[in-house]
């Protein structure tokens, strides 16, 4: 039918089976922004937001995703992460939270899905700390920036 892994000759969704594949070290990073008003920026560096301490609480929500992608992307193998490393800052010129989410593991198949989790999770998690002074807030750029690993090789965005 296609080139696509997840498609059997029929069309049909189906999981990839990686038991042949050898075990390799596998990263990936993805990173997303939130772009937000100046003043909203501002109560979370100032660590006042009524929810808590939004980088913290985006951090930790960033890694359990990286652990549950199996369970919310249809065909996703359930892996055993090795490290997830989800670090946030602000970017106070652009009134920003960029987020950064780097998986790692060995084994048969890549952790992209998982950095993408990671890092989209996280930007939610900043929105819904401070959505209640700021619902315009804006979710982007999320993407994959680096893989390595697997047959593939090195992949790293232009």
């Amino acid at each position: 039918m296609s080139d696509l892994t997840h498609f059997d000759e029929r069309g049909n969704a189906r999981m990839v089976d990686v038991g042949g594949k050898p075990e390799t070290e596998r990263v990936a990073v993805a990173r997303a922004t939130v772009t937000m008003a100046p003043a909203t920026l501002r109560l979370i560096l100032d660590r006042r937001a009524a929810k808590g301490d939004v980088f913290q609480t985006a951090q930790l929500a960033g890694i359990m995703a990286a652990k549950r992608t199996s369970d919310l992307i249809p065909l996703c193998h359930p892996l055993a992460l090795t490290s997830v490393d989800v670090r946030l800052g602000a970017n106070e010129a652009a009134h920003a939270v960029e987020i950064e989410a780097t998986c790692k593991l060995s084994g048969r198949t890549g952790v992209e899905m998982e950095a993408l989790t990671a890092a989209s999770v996280a930007a939610l998690t900043v929105y819904d700390m401070v959505k209640a002074v700021d619902r315009g807030m804006v979710i982007s750029e999320v993407r994959l920036v680096h893989k390595s690993g697997g047959k593939s090789g090195t992949w790293a965005a232009p």
